[in-house]
């Protein structure tokens, strides 16, 4: 990890096409300006954690659902026997 100490309207570059600027430096925040290609995305972490979150949340387990499967399964059973 790079540590750098920068004032207000002072960049750095990151590689040839990258620069963060600091716009405004405040008590408890820094405001940041970042001029990168379009193609880049830029994410803030908070946000690039919610979404890996959500995709956790949203993916099926699979022990779940083969508990499932083997359920219906059995019913699908019991319900023909009964017919």
């Amino acid at each position: 990890m790079l540590i750098l100490r920068r004032k207000k309207n002072e960049s750095l570059l990151i590689g040839d096409n990258i620069r963060i600027t600091i716009i405004e430096c405040a008590g408890d925040g820094v405001r940041l300006a970042i001029d990168a290609p379009k193609q880049i995305s830029i994410l803030r972490e908070e946000l690039s954690e919610a979404e890996q979150s959500n995709k956790t949340a949203s993916a099926p387990n699979m022990d779940s659902v083969m508990m499932l499967k083997s359920l219906f399964s059995r019913r699908n059973s019991s319900d023909k026997a009964e017919k």
